[in-house]
């Protein structure tokens, strides 16, 4: 075991349990540390913001980015747990593959799932990962991170199948149309033969923590399709958004969980005709 790396732990669990800001000394002392030791672990947990100095005297405090990190674990917990019912309606209302997904840097991780009941149907297993610029859950979370997070995609687009986006002003362009409509589609671009329409799943802030999505065979699941069954697709989305506790303030571009009455009913929206490069 790495004794830096268990001294740092030590370091954060004493100043998580302190209620006031902590000076060099006082933490060297009850971690039966060196100063100098306790001062370039406290500068390493500053210089990647989980801790901050305050006032005068020098003492440590942590931020909240440890917080940020678990909630975001956390809202992967009850995403899974409060999507269950609405994945099942949502297998019910197109026949096919169901995907719940959730971000891991650049990939996506899929943590749950419900086969379609068709014989010929689009095979994934939980747990799995793919690019985000390739499938439809991860271009529907894709679409919605900071835009240096997306730039940083640029020259690092490989190519899987003959239709995968490789070009970044390409897949910046298809970005923009899935945040305009509210949905990402996906045309056999991770996998030869496969078709998928996704859309994000927002928590209580507002933020993208997950997507939904369908897949199938690209000889059933057809782009004449698509204006079809995205309506049912952004609704589920929106429906376990709302049970996430997420309220949109006004309807905006891309806002369908608010034209369609928090989007638990699987009404028929208007959506864009032109789906853009996907």
């Amino acid at each position: 075991m790495d004794k830096s790396v268990t001294k740092m732990f030590a370091l954060i669990e004493a100043l998580a349990g302190s209620e006031q800001p902590r000076g060099v000394t006082e933490l060297a002392r009850e971690l039966a540390l060196t100063k100098t030791n306790v001062h370039r672990l406290l500068r390493t947990l500053e210089a990647n913001g989980f801790a901050r100095r305050v006032g005068e005297l020098g003492r440590y405090e942590l931020t909240l980015k440890l917080w940020e990190l678990s909630s975001q674990v956390v809202a992967r917990l009850d995403v899974k747990k409060e999507s269950a019912g609405f994945l099942a309606r949502l297998s019910e209302m197109t026949q096919e593959t169901v995907h719940l997904s959730v971000r891991d840097g650049f990939d996506v991780v899929y943590i749950d799932k419900i086969e379609s009941a068709e014989p010929v149907r689009a095979f994934t297993k939980v747990g799995s990962r793919a690019p985000l610029y390739c499938v439809g859950t991860g271009k529907a979370m894709l679409a919605f991170l900071p835009p240096e997070q997306i730039a940083s995609l640029e020259g690092r687009l490989e190519r899987y199948t003959d239709t995968t986006i490789t070009d970044f002003g390409a897949l910046q362009e298809e970005l923009a149309q899935v945040r305009i409509q509210g949905f990402a589609v996906y045309r056999a671009e991770w996998r030869d033969g496969v078709n998928s329409i996704a859309a994000p799943i927002r928590d209580h802030s507002g933020s993208v923590i997950a997507a939904v999505g369908i897949a199938g065979p690209a000889t059933r699941l057809q782009p004449n399709a698509f204006p079809r069954l995205a309506p049912l697709v952004v609704d589920t989305a929106a429906a376990i958004s709302r049970r996430l506790g997420y309220h949109p303030v006004e309807d905006a571009p891309g806002s369908h969980a608010s034209r369609s009455g928090g989007g638990t009913r699987g009404d028929h929206l208007q959506y864009p005709s032109a789906l853009g490069h996907t």
